[in-house]
């Protein structure tokens, strides 16, 4: 297990200064977004940093759903700026941007597809050291605060990849629950529709001892290593808090207590997924979000098309999981009777539509586009979609069921509607 250290409280962003300086940072790279520049959390951590005289230079030009291209301007940056600590801002787009710009200023001689995830890139282990990063994550979402992942657009494919390495992961979390009260609904729903699947993806994942062959070398072993006792622990206890409070946390923002609690669940789906993976809802919703034409999501502030990476990742969970229900279809009836549904007569067979039907419940109560249709997809779509998924095998792999390209274009069909 892998994890990085977490501080968590109402107002613990106040100690970002005495933590460098605890650091011994001289020259600290402060990453953030346009949008967050002008907002609360990067206010709170500007205020630590001049208490306590750190020394920055602020980036706030990550993209939101970063690309190749973003990435590289950030690396530009941290490359001449010689920074010995950073710190991100953000939701996941922020820290995983961070993540690459201290990974490359680290290792200046590499070329940019060294690390990034094969077939795609050649996804080098990483052996260099990296400078100290602390995160402080303003979504409830993603939990790039506790695990090794950065993802990014690539451009030239059309697809979303990442770069996968437990050396990348951030040396401290700070969860501080304020900094979601700045979230509009739509980002809350999103962020929250992420760890729904970081749960459930993680906790359906084909299991750690049945992945083969055994890496040669432990530096080999991927930070998605399949559904382990441990990572079931915390994708268990996620998904019990998303029940509970995710819709009161997306229909009232003075919600502090839903809000708080959505702010855990995603480091804790964080910490389950970062060890154990996801599979096929993330691996198709890559294309999902890479080949977006014209949609441009409601509260989001941004001058691109973007698909939102939970709403990528949610729209093909009903389809996925009566897909994958067949292997292991107790841990499926169990998600679904953790989501509301009502299990007592429920048949083992039926696992599948049971929790397609939950979640379609679910995602239909708060008002999510239906299906790949309403955001701008058609079935001529289809054979591009399973293209951009064949190449996600870090992740696809982990799916408990094997599946054909035909599979997959029968999955992409079935989520072109949910309701």
């Amino acid at each position: 297990m892998a994890i990085s250290n977490i501080r968590y409280g109402e107002g613990v962003t106040k100690e970002i200064g005495m933590d460098l300086q605890n650091l011994g940072a001289r020259r600290v790279c402060l990453m953030t977004d346009k949008n967050l520049s002008q907002l609360p959390p990067v206010n709170a951590v500007l205020n630590s940093l001049a208490k306590y005289d750190i020394n920055f230079q602020m980036y706030d030009n990550v993209r939101v759903e970063p690309t190749d291209q973003s990435f590289l301007d950030a690396i530009q940056f941290a490359k001449k700026g010689e920074f010995d600590a950073y710190v991100a801002v953000g939701g996941g787009s922020v820290i995983d941007t961070c993540k690459a710009a201290n990974l490359y200023a680290s290792s200046p001689t590499s070329d940019f597809l060294d690390y990034v995830n094969a077939p795609i890139g050649k996804g080098k282990p990483v052996t260099v050291p990296l400078k100290p990063l602390i995160a402080v994550p303003t979504t409830a979402g993603t939990g790039s605060e506790t695990t090794g992942v950065a993802i990014f657009d690539f451009k030239e494919l059309k697809v979303k990849t990442g770069i996968a390495s437990r050396a990348i992961k951030p040396t401290l979390g700070i969860i501080d629950p304020l900094h979601t009260l700045s979230m509009p609904e739509r980002i809350v729903a999103n962020s929250g529709f992420d760890v729904l699947c970081h749960a459930l993806e993680s906790y359906t994942a084909l299991p750690y001892n049945m992945r083969s062959p055994c890496p040669s070398n432990p530096i080999n072993r991927p930070a998605y290593q399949g559904s382990n006792p441990i990572s079931d622990v915390w994708a268990l206890h996620a998904l019990r808090i998303v029940a509970k409070y995710l819709k009161r946390a997306i229909r009232n923002p003075e919600d502090h207590e839903a809000r708080a609690n959505m702010h855990l669940a995603s480091a804790f789906a964080g910490i389950g997924f970062g060890n154990a993976g996801v599979h096929l809802c993330h691996g198709m919703s890559y294309p999902i979000s890479g080949l977006v034409k014209t949609y441009k999501p409601k509260d989001y502030n941004v001058d691109h098309s973007l698909v939102p990476h939970g709403l990528s990742v949610v729209l093909t969970s009903p389809a996925v999981f009566a897909f994958t229900a067949q292997i292991h279809p107790e841990r499926h009836l169990e998600a679904a009777e953790i989501l509301g549904a009502d299990i007592r007569t429920a048949r083992i067979k039926d696992a599948g539509f049971i929790l397609a039907d939950t979640l379609r419940k679910f995602l239909f109560d708060l008002n999510v586009d239906d299906g790949l249709a309403a955001i701008g997809y058609s079935k001529a779509d289809i054979p591009a979609l399973v293209k951009g998924t064949l190449p996600q095998e870090r992740v696809t792999k982990l799916s408990p069921r094997p599946q054909t390209e035909e599979d997959l274009s029968a999955l992409f069909e079935a989520s072109m509607k949910l309701y």
